[in-house]
């Protein structure tokens, strides 16, 4: 690979997951559409399908005042040819309601995206979080939130507070998600993007 090229590929596959996040957060869907391949795919926690109906419900989400931001460490980038692998440390703050009561999710996840160079530009082809930890407060210190026990422990520890408080707006959260309570399974889902960098 030229030292050159190699370079400016790994700015431009970072420049391109930065772009999408950004996107996402400020509104901007159309712009975020342009990110992703057409036959590219997501899955999250909440949504399992193609980049471009994840960016539509996105959107309706921030239509129903979902107030969600991420903020996103530096991507790591490794590239072969025209694909590239970009892991992205993340962490979501959701500002919404439980029961009427103003609260605060932080998850924190990794963002393992799939990027393929076509027609000399960067597209995003696969978007997979795994899922690390989370955490549920009330906006106003000392407030009570009252949890169902029950169905809170339900939930993988990695995402609980996530598909619980998702679980009470009607989303059904899959099981199979990737996230650091099951390592063997987020040890597949490496060696699976390293496999397809290299093929």
């Amino acid at each position: 690979m030229d030292s050159d090229r190699g370079s400016s590929d790994v700015t431009d596959v970072t420049q391109l997951v930065l772009h999408e996040r950004r996107s996402r957060d400020r509104g901007w869907w159309d712009a975020q559409r342009e990110c992703f391949a057409p036959d590219s795919t997501v899955r999250v926690s909440w949504f399992r399908g193609t980049g471009a109906d994840f960016v539509t419900e996105s959107e309706k989400l921030a239509a129903n005042g979902e107030d969600a931001a991420h903020s996103v460490g530096p991507p790591v980038v490794d590239v072969h040819r025209a694909r590239a692998l970009a892991e992205v440390p993340c962490r979501m703050d959701l500002h919404t309601l439980l029961d009427d009561t103003p609260v605060t999710l932080f998850c924190h996840t990794r963002l393992l995206y799939r990027a393929e160079r076509r027609a000399d530009r960067w597209l995003i082809a696969s978007l997979d979080a795994v899922y690390q930890s989370d955490a549920l407060t009330p906006r106003v210190p000392g407030t009570r939130l009252n949890l169902d026990e029950k169905k809170l422990n339900a939930f993988r520890p990695s995402f609980r507070m996530l598909a619980y408080l998702l679980g009470q707006r009607g989303y059904s959260i899959a099981e199979d998600l990737y996230g650091d309570d099951q390592p063997e399974r987020v040890a597949t889902l490496h060696h699976s993007a390293w496999t397809w960098l290299r093929s």
